[in-house]
């Protein structure tokens, strides 16, 4: 049985009924080459970004960084194939940098307001309550950050961003 020399299929009759080249005059046309031995279909199957091999997506991972703070960034920075994937390491340093940022600005706020509130009662109670809705605006930018970076969007911090972007 001839085959068709542009796609290799078999031909029955004067043209080849998958792609309708002619078939040359001299007869059968040489046979299709072999398929690719069963080893490299194989090796390409297992050519996969490294966070996708394991079981979880960058988006996900990339949130988690965030969940337990300076935890889950380190935790994402030590483990096998995620520490190499940019995106991941982005946002594990990021959330390492934010929550030591905000501790600092907690650590700030507490001994600010001792300081204050020994001087004047209201006054210490006024700082104290600046100090409330700074820790909410951190709690409310913690949870955005985690659904930007689980949207696989990237938010970069002022001051912060740049730095984890280096160490990324």
């Amino acid at each position: 049985m001839p085959f068709c020399a542009n796609c290799g299929s078999p031909v029955e009759g004067r043209f080849c009924a998958k792609c309708g080249t002619p078939l040359e005059a001299g007869g059968a046309a040489p046979p299709p080459p072999p398929p690719p031995p069963p080893q490299q279909q194989q090796y390409q199957q297992y050519q996969q970004p490294p966070a996708a091999s394991a079981g979880m997506g960058t988006n996900v991972a990339s949130a988690l960084c965030y969940l337990v703070g300076l935890i889950t960034g380190i935790v994402f920075l030590v483990l096998a194939p995620y520490n190499q994937d940019k995106t991941v390491r982005f946002h594990a340093f990021q959330s390492i940098f934010f929550n030591v940022a905000a501790i600092a600005v907690g650590i700030g706020f507490m001994i600010f307001s001792v300081i204050v509130h020994t001087i004047s009662f209201w006054l210490g109670s006024l700082v104290s309550l600046v100090h409330l809705v700074v820790n909410l605006g951190f709690f409310v930018l913690w949870l955005y950050l985690m659904w930007k970076a689980y949207n696989n969007e990237r938010v970069v911090l002022p001051i912060i961003g740049p730095l984890a972007e280096k160490q990324a």
